[in-house]
């Protein structure tokens, strides 16, 4: 097995090993000859910051500064500013020696100075020294395959996690400690006990004071008493799960930020795998309150049965039946959720999604799954926080969790209720929200803020509904289905406006004269009384009625 090694990145010393640098010796800056070599460049001008990224090999003739000491020193200055790996100067046309003012703050810089004493192909240099650049980098990306693939395939063995950060350690050359949110620490190599305490302190203050600042996924670097410290959080669904902690005693290479990704995102695989089969389990174990939301638990003892010791404590919270509707936009790679086995792994991976995010906001979650719709009951563990505020965090950490998997979910929320035997209530006031979904054309709907919907779902009437309708915005209904017109949308516009003029025609997007003749048709109508309060209430009354017959009409 390939493993990453230094070699891939040059230094300034192994250049000089090069054939091209035979004849070359080093004037000045000994101290700097482990500086990276990341690329050549040949500057003959004065000004040239902007040309430069840092890590470059400076050649020059010295056609810039010649014998010039002041002006040198101005392209030393840009030279340390901008952190090359060294100056190399070939000795001829312009320059025959290098004054000790030169050499004398090149060692002051540590800046390798590198004489050629004659004339050279700059030309054979550069092609020598990008070709083997570019063959390490190929040769690095390549062994970082073999490894990738080889984290993939430990993760597949009972003692995945431990053989994947037991060839992190061989790979990187650096302590390697892993420390999970539910089990032991591992150390690779193994730590002497108050050394390996004094690190999970240190983590443990990191995490502690940069919970929020740091974006989820991406590792943090840190200097801690000469040495260099990566903190890669290992996890997925927006919760983390483990922490990998790097130490190393020198400066970390690109290649050791790329093994030490691909191991954390071997792991956090197979955790996610683990949690998967647990998540089938936990939802196999609470296909009862399916049973309970439909009233086929009556008795309480039942329920005491099927929960055990934390049913006291459970009966005695507060709770909200939350419903999440959910469907894969139809793309390529989910042309859609048609057979039962996709629903129900998608299903699966929401539930473990939500029950992630529900505990992290301090709710205890029972789920279950209906074909695309996740049952959640979640209990309130700290009812003195508002928890309408805490469940809109949620819903708004599902969207963009699940945005990114292209589903759409839609959330329906019943009231809050105590006792388990008032569930089917609540289920029953989260169907009604998450069925006006389409005609609030909302993503999140709360039955206590339906307003008057909430009586017009109690009346099974329907023909009464009808009829109401027929009574207060019959001739409106009409006019639009012969005409073509939007009255009845003008109408609900400006009552919701309290009949601001200005406000309706900018939700309309009409001009203020358009709005004028609307309004003057509908007075037409409906009569000249229409906003006197009773009339006006029986109208807004009989809009939403409408909105409830025809749901599929956006008003």
């Amino acid at each position: 097995m390939a493993l990453l090694n230094e070699n891939y990145q040059l230094t300034v010393q192994e250049v000089l090993r090069r054939p091209f640098f035979q004849q070359a010796y080093i004037a000045a800056g000994q101290e700097g000859l482990q500086r990276l070599v990341r690329w050549v460049h040949i500057i003959e001008v004065i000004q040239f910051e902007e040309l430069l990224q840092g890590g470059e090999m400076i050649l020059t003739t010295g056609a810039a500064f010649k014998s010039d000491t002041k002006l040198f020193m101005t392209y030393l200055e840009q030279l340390m500013n901008n952190n090359v790996s060294c100056l190399c100067i070939e000795m001829g046309h312009y320059l025959s020696s290098v004054p000790q003012a030169w050499i004398d703050a090149a060692e002051a810089s540590q800046l390798p100075l590198i004489i050629f004493p004659q004339a050279v192909r700059f030309i054979d240099i550069t092609q020598d020294i990008h070709a083997h650049i570019i063959n390490q980098h190929h040769k690095a990306l390549q062994d970082l395959e073999k490894i990738s693939r080889e984290f993939h395939r430990m993760t597949l063995s009972s003692q995945g996690v431990s053989h994947v950060l037991g060839l992190l350690q061989s790979s990187t050359k650096a302590q390697v400690i892993y420390v999970p949110q539910d089990g032991q620490p591992k150390f690779f190599p193994q730590m002497r006990s108050r050394e390996s305490a004094q690190w999970l302190e240190y983590l443990s203050g990191h995490l502690a004071t940069n919970s929020d600042s740091r974006h989820a996924g991406s590792p943090a670097v840190f200097e801690v008493e000469g040495q260099t410290v990566i903190v890669q959080p290992v996890g997925a669904m927006g919760k983390t799960w483990a922490n990998i902690m790097l130490v190393l005693s020198r400066k970390p290479q690109e290649y050791e930020y790329l093994i030490l990704d691909s191991a954390s995102l071997s792991i956090a695989q197979d955790l996610l795998r683990k949690r998967y089969m647990e998540e089938r389990k936990l939802y196999s174990q609470t296909l009862w309150v399916d049973d309970l939301l439909h009233l086929r638990i009556r008795d309480e003892e039942q329920i005491k049965v099927l929960i055990g010791h934390g049913f006291k404590q459970l009966n005695e919270l507060v709770y909200h039946v939350i419903l999440i509707e959910f469907e894969h936009k139809q793309t390529e790679d989910y042309p859609a959720l048609g057979d039962g086995g996709g629903i129900e792994s998608a299903g699966i991976h929401l539930s473990l999604a939500a029950r992630s995010i529900f505990e992290q906001h301090t709710f205890h979650p029972l789920l279950t799954l209906k074909n695309n719709r996740l049952v959640v009951v979640a209990f309130d563990k700290t009812p003195k926080r508002p928890a309408k505020e805490r469940l809109q965090q949620v819903f708004q950490s599902l969207q963009l969790l699940k945005a990114e998997e292209e589903m759409e979910l839609t959330i329906g929320v019943g009231q809050s209720n105590r006792s388990f035997m008032q569930a089917h209530q609540s289920y029953q006031e989260a169907l009604q929200a998450i069925s006006l979904a389409p005609t609030l054309q909302s993503k999140v709907l709360f039955f206590d803020e339906l307003g008057v919907f909430q009586l017009l779902f109690h009346i099974a009437d329907k023909q009464m509904l009808k009829s109401f309708v027929r009574t207060y915005l019959g001739p409106i209904i009409d006019y639009d289905h012969m005409k073509g017109s939007e009255l009845l949308r003008t109408l609900k516009v400006y009552l919701d406006n309290d009949g601001s003029k200005q406000i309706a025609a900018q939700q309309l997007f009409i001009v203020r004269q358009s709005l004028y003749y609307r309004l003057e048709k509908i007075e037409e109508l409906l009569g000249a009384n229409y906003m006197l309060p009773e009339k006006r209430l029986a109208l807004q009354v009989g809009i939403r009625a409408f909105q409830l017959l025809h749901p599929d009409i956006k008003l």
